[in-house]
């Protein structure tokens, strides 16, 4: 049982994955800061200093002054502008990483591109077609 624990946790698939996951953590610390330390202050000032997290709606008919106070008094609400923000954040992550993603698979095509082309330097260039039906042209008058 212990060798089999030991091959499962040897097997790349597995320590590849442990390696993104810890990866994928401390990206998402990356992205979550660059979002909301960065891109959410645009946002504010593009939209007039509207901040969505604020925006909320007591289901109980009662006027609270914050979302905080709401929560706090037990009130149930509707935490509309949570929502609202969580999808731009969601939105302006997703972009992202698609940047990211697209700027990677740039970075392995031009290395892939490069290994084709040392792969066909290195590679004894063959008779062309030419060379090839010179020979079965010379060969024909011989015989």
């Amino acid at each position: 049982m212990i060798n089999e624990f030991k091959n499962f946790i040897a097997r790349g698939n597995v320590v590849d994955m442990a390696v993104g996951i810890i990866i994928g953590a401390a990206f998402t610390a990356i992205v979550s800061s660059f979002v909301g330390d960065l891109i959410n202050p645009v946002i504010a000032i593009l939209t007039g200093g509207i901040d969505f997290s604020g925006w909320f709606y007591a289901m109980n008919g009662e006027s609270y002054a914050s979302l905080t106070a709401a929560t706090e008094a037990g009130a149930p609400v509707f935490a509309i502008g949570k929502f609202v923000m969580a999808v731009i954040n969601f939105l302006i992550i997703a972009f992202v990483v698609f940047l990211l993603v697209k700027m990677v698979n740039r970075i392995k095509q031009a290395a892939e591109g490069e290994a084709k082309q040392a792969e066909a330097e290195a590679a004894p260039a063959g008779p062309t077609e030419l060379e090839v039906l010179l020979e079965i042209r010379d060969a024909l008058r011989k015989g």
